[in-house]
């Protein structure tokens, strides 16, 4: 079980905002997101470059809890060196108009 998966309200009522919340929250994973959004693939240090002050340790555990969680994809090309880009998956995609409207909600 995925520990995406829906939590409960104090009140033994499933809350999707918390169950959201675990997917997203945290100071990294949203920025990550974001610069995934743009729709290419992207390799890890250019990740790391993207993303300012992330630190390798937080980078490479918001990589596999958002691959976990479905909301992007890992693809290691067969190559010498070896060649992996992330890309954000069609249900995160769904998430950014959400961020969008945070992001002006935080604006004003």
């Amino acid at each position: 079980m995925s520990k995406c998966e829906a939590t409960h309200c104090p009140c033994l009522q499933e809350c999707p905002l918390q169950s959201a919340l675990k997917c997203i929250g945290g100071k990294w994973k949203i920025p990550i997101i974001c610069v995934l959004s743009a729709g290419e693939g992207i390799r890890y240090n250019e990740l790391m470059k993207k993303v300012r002050g992330i630190t390798n340790t937080m980078l490479a555990s918001s990589l596999k809890e958002l691959e976990r969680d479905g909301l992007i994809t890992r693809v290691q090309y067969n190559e010498m060196p070896i060649r992996v880009e992330y890309f954000i998956t069609e249900k995160a995609k769904t998430l950014i108009p959400t961020l969008q409207s945070l992001a002006a909600w935080g604006m004003a």
